[in-house]
């Protein structure tokens, strides 16, 4: 049996049904090069103090990294006795050094161990989700630049509304993608905090330097107040609810992938390689990828409201409930990564149908709209001009035709002020074009659009390689 940290205190062995309800090394062992990456760090700083003397100090660095090898080599059996990562790393260093390893513990608690093993484990996760946004925002631009003249219904309720440019529809998932960039980068802000030296929640009696090991470990800030550092997950719920917002943004794709891949749309096929057969119907070809992405958004839903409801009435400073933080961290750190790298993959390799999304955009009276908007040009009001495109919708509807399908003297009969210019007003093409304020579908526009991402995209590029 493993000597735990607290025998001391204690008369009998803890019960084996209690070490493996309390253990946590299933999930935390994946916390390991970062654990020691902040035991290093640490060491380093009471070394430098004169906490401990350069000669232990150099001991113990060999040995961790004796440890984080013997790790990665499968070398080592986790043990429930020893609880989480914390002591098994220890464990495993007083095999290494002997009881040199009893010295690293000095000035730290496992309460603000844990607290810096999450967020060094954050900081590297969020920048490598912040360059999976890049390479996702890149492909939708690329997309766009490659059918930049393809016209598309856009809707509304689900309901055919005016006609788009569809790479105008793609780069308003740029935008998207984009503000989830900027959450995840900001969000690094209040991850990137040293906590450790706060111990157990007081701070310690030891003359430490929690600037040296921030310095060492990259951290731009401290932490100010040692009972909120051992006791604050706000950046792992921050984290956790940028992820949810962005599976919402990559579930809403997936479910336009459903829809336009259908028979009943038949705007795009999706590759071979993204997709899968029926066990029972030979023609069947599903979207099954956009859905499990669909499907994996709860997931990350749950994650988030699991982490606020273990932190919504914890009193301070840590509590053994916060062991419950890193499953559900873990879990949507996974789930964003795999989603967000299926989609950079999936969406070079969509076919799209031109041809049907353009003959879309010519039934269902998508340019009514600019029909009254005709009308006030020559003087109309534009509730009046409103009320007169009602009534010629509902009469060609009787009719089975479109409006730009009525004739002259038909569409004249709703006002006397339309002349023949009112056909060219009415084609697709004009319409697009028409809506050139900033921000609008016309081609112009998008291109302005699409050239100032691919600006900000080599801006992000450069910043987040330099942070990384």
């Amino acid at each position: 049996m493993v000597r735990k940290l607290w025998d001391g205190r204690f008369s009998e062995k803890t019960n084996q049904n209690v070490e493996a309800f309390t253990s946590s090394i299933d999930i935390d062992r994946h916390l390991y090069a970062f654990d020691i990456q902040g035991s290093i760090a640490h060491c380093k700083m009471l070394a430098h103090v004169g906490i401990i003397s350069q000669e232990d100090a150099s001991t113990l660095i060999e040995g961790l990294i004796r440890v984080r090898q013997n790790i990665e080599k499968g070398q080592y059996k986790f043990d429930d006795s020893l609880e989480d990562i914390h002591m098994h790393v220890e464990s495993w260093l007083l095999q290494e050094v002997g009881k040199t390893a009893h010295k690293l513990h000095t000035a730290r608690s496992r309460n603000d161990q844990v607290a810096l093993d999450l967020r060094l484990y954050l900081r590297h996760e969020t920048l490598e989700i912040i360059n999976l946004l890049i390479r996702l925002r890149q492909t939708l631009v690329e997309l766009a630049q490659k059918y930049i003249h393809v016209v598309f219904p856009g809707y509304t309720h689900l309901q055919r509304a005016q006609p788009v440019l569809f790479s105008h529809h793609l780069m308003a998932y740029y935008e998207m993608f984009t503000r989830d960039m900027e959450r995840f980068a900001d969000g690094l802000k209040r991850t990137n905090i040293m906590p450790l030296g706060s111990a157990a929640l007081a701070g310690t009696t030891y003359p430490i330097d929690r600037d040296y090991t921030a310095k060492l470990l990259n951290f731009p800030k401290v932490s100010s107040n040692s009972i909120d550092s051992v006791s604050d997950r706000d950046f792992t719920m921050e984290f956790l609810s940028g992820a949810s917002i962005c599976m919402v943004h990559l579930s809403r794709i997936s479910e336009e992938m459903v829809l336009w891949s259908s028979a009943e749309f038949g705007f795009i096929e999706i590759s071979d390689a993204f997709t899968t057969g029926s066990s029972i119907m030979p023609q069947k070809k599903n979207p099954d990828v956009a859905e499990l992405v669909r499907g994996k958004t709860g997931r990350v839903f749950g994650d988030l409201f699991a982490m606020l409801t273990v932190m919504k009435s914890l009193p301070m400073a840590y509590n053994r409930d916060m062991q419950e933080d890193k499953e559900p961290l873990f879990d949507s750190v996974n789930t964003l990564k795999a989603c967000t790298h299926i989609y950079i993959n999936m969406l070079p390799n969509i076919k799209i149908k031109q041809d049907t999304m353009e003959d879309a955009t010519k039934t269902g009276f998508l340019n009514a709209t600019d029909f009254a908007d005709y009308l006030v040009t020559k003087g109309v009001a534009f509730r009046q001009a409103h009320e007169i495109v009602g009534k010629a919708v509902q009469y060609a509807l009787g009719l089975k035709k479109e409006l730009h399908q009525l004739s002259l003297k038909e569409l004249k009969s709703f006002s006397s002020l339309v002349s023949e210019d009112i056909f060219s007003y009415l084609s697709v093409e004009k319409m697009i074009d028409r809506r050139n304020s900033y921000g609008g579908t016309s081609q112009k526009m998008v291109m302005n659009a699409i050239e100032h991402a691919c600006n900000q995209i080599e801006m992000d590029k450069k910043k987040f390689h330099e942070l990384a």
